[in-house]
């Protein structure tokens, strides 16, 4: 494991200005950002599950596209826990003194970059590719995941900024190799029954 660099020493002054607004915000507030903060990765699989339906009507080549968006995804979180083991920084909540809506990751659960964001943005980059109208939503999403990770006080700017291109910069060129090679590979999938199944219309 590399030594961490010093998170507070890059965005510290930022991360306390929005766990400090997210303290004096309204109190309705705070259980609608910590759930989506804690479970709003439910919604990028179901936005996975409805383009792969979806798809299924545009043809094999389409729905073996949208079939790639959760494997994409999870490449973009091996490739993002791999760089969180190498560089170990602490959570901020840890370095610096701050009271934080969520409690504060034990030591050892390292904060850059951040996996939330690493997946959410793979996610939506990858869905763009099923479909315009999903992908745009679920980009929405990985913005509002993303903040609410520092909101919650969890992780420092820079993680989520450093996330959200991790996540961003594997799906784009895996999805571009996928839709490049789709038709190839639906009609060899398509020779096996049960990949068959998961490729054409109901």
């Amino acid at each position: 494991m590399i030594l961490a660099f010093g998170g507070a020493s890059v965005d510290g002054p930022a991360y306390r200005d929005v766990t400090d607004w997210a303290q004096r915000a309204p109190g309705w507030l705070d259980t609608p950002v910590t759930v989506w903060s804690a479970y709003g990765l439910g919604l990028f699989a179901v936005l996975m599950v409805l383009g792969w339906w979806r798809a299924r009507q545009q043809g094999a080549a389409q729905a073996l596209t949208a079939l790639a968006v959760p494997v994409v995804t999870v490449l973009a979180y091996g490739v993002d826990a791999v760089l969180k083991s190498a560089v170990g920084e602490d959570r901020p909540c840890r370095t610096l003194r701050v009271t934080t809506l969520e409690a504060c990751p034990p030591h050892g659960d390292w904060s850059f970059p951040s996996n939330h964001a690493a997946i959410a943005a793979a996610a939506a980059v990858a869905l763009l590719f099923v479909s315009r109208r999903l992908g745009t939503l679920a980009c929405a999403a990985a913005v509002a995941m993303a903040a609410s990770r520092v909101w919650i006080g969890v992780h420092y700017p820079h993680d989520v900024v450093t996330g959200v291109l991790v996540g961003a910069l594997v799906a784009l060129p895996a999805m571009l190799l996928v839709r490049r090679r789709s038709s190839d590979l639906a009609r060899r999938a398509t020779a096996a029954a049960p990949l068959r199944t998961l490729l054409s219309a109901p």
